[in-house]
């Protein structure tokens, strides 16, 4: 997990430049596998290469989807969803949806894209702004499902924990951050105490542990994170999670950081590239008609204070048929003058002529 979680965060990394950027590795591998799953050929190999091994992305997704509360007085919530929403004449192989079921809430629902796809569109908005307790919603936006879209898998993600211990809130106060743009004061906790600390490879890192099975590694650089992060390796991102505990006198900004992240872009440069063509071969969701991937849209929200961390996450894979490829729009900017005809077009019939050159 921790190598696709890095392939895909280091051209996010550059993408974002110096902003904030959150995503949820666990929603993209979800929804990517889910697809995946029904992949052939070239396309399937792409997959593999990318997310690894299928079956075993499975066993390690699943049981993090319905965390063992361990005995905790207060056990992390989440919640999870997987929804294939298929368009109503295509019939899904067999195969495909008894492999869907070993997933967590995972279903396939018929899909009127073609007389219904606002609504349906909407209906999808509403599953995943419920599931992630109202933290995101419009996740597809107008546009998003047409009526040629043959098919969206959607994974939704909502969690919550709190800290143990928690941060004293009456400790809470305005302090120094030095952000890209400049030093600015921040709200800051503080906690002291045994924490897990590791030191190595040119990085920091404190484990903040929760009610639940659910630990939050901090990792610092010390130089330019922009330039560490591409550094990191998922053997050193586990070493820095593998801390000793030791007395750490620990200053945390409380912060919400929210957005969406350019998987269209990013997805293709890192080796998925035969599902968004022509070329795709996803016979193993359905035979009724070939399909390839439109676009993948992933939105994203996390928020730490002093009682714990809440975050949700979203990803939908937007399918069409692998022959309905759209070519590159072709500009028309009308920043000139202009003529504009208004005409009825059973006969010809011109109402009106107009020369327009002052709008």
């Amino acid at each position: 997990m921790n190598e696709v979680a890095l392939a895909l965060h280091r051209p996010l990394a550059v993408a974002a430049g110096r902003s904030n950027l959150v995503w949820s590795p666990y929603s993209v591998a979800a929804a990517l596998a889910v697809v995946g799953t029904g992949a052939a050929g070239r396309t399937r190999k792409e997959f593999v290469d990318l997310l690894g091994d299928l079956d075993e992305l499975g066993a390690v997704l699943r049981p993090a989807a319905t965390p063992d509360p361990g005995g905790a007085s207060s056990p992390p919530e989440l919640a999870v969803v997987n929804t294939v929403w298929l368009r109503q004449d295509l019939e899904p192989t067999p195969a495909y949806l008894s492999g869907l079921r070993s997933w967590p809430a995972a279903s396939v629902r018929s899909a009127d894209f073609a007389g219904a796809s606002e609504r349906v569109r909407l209906e999808i908005n509403a599953e995943v702004a419920a599931t992630t307790h109202g933290l995101i919603r419009d996740l597809l936006g107008a546009g998003t499902v047409r009526p040629d879209s043959c098919a969206v898998a959607v994974n939704a993600l909502w969690l919550r924990v709190a800290w143990w211990p928690d941060f004293p809130e009456q400790a809470t106060a305005p302090a120094p951050f030095h952000a890209p743009t400049g030093e600015r004061a921040v709200p800051t906790m503080r906690r002291s105490g045994s924490l897990r600390y590791a030191q190595v490879g040119g990085w920091r890192a404190v484990t903040l542990t929760t009610t639940g099975p659910i630990a939050v590694d901090i990792l610092l650089p010390d130089g330019d994170l922009a330039v560490a992060e591409q550094e990191l390796t998922p053997r050193l991102l586990h070493t820095l999670g593998q801390g000793t505990p030791t007395d750490v006198e620990l200053a945390l900004p409380r912060f919400r950081v929210a957005g969406d992240v350019p998987l269209d872009e990013v997805l293709p440069a890192v080796g998925l590239v035969t599902a968004f063509t022509g070329e795709a071969d996803f016979s193993g969701i359905t035979e009724t008609e070939p399909l390839r991937i439109d676009r993948v849209v992933h939105r994203a929200v996390l928020a730490v204070d002093e009682r714990g961390l809440e975050g949700a996450a979203a990803t939908a894979v937007v399918m069409i048929t692998a022959s309905a490829h759209r070519a590159d729009p072709v500009p028309f900017h009308v920043d000139r003058p202009f003529l504009v005809v208004v005409r009825h077009q059973p006969t010809g019939a011109i109402y009106f002529l107009a020369r327009v050159t002052e709008p």
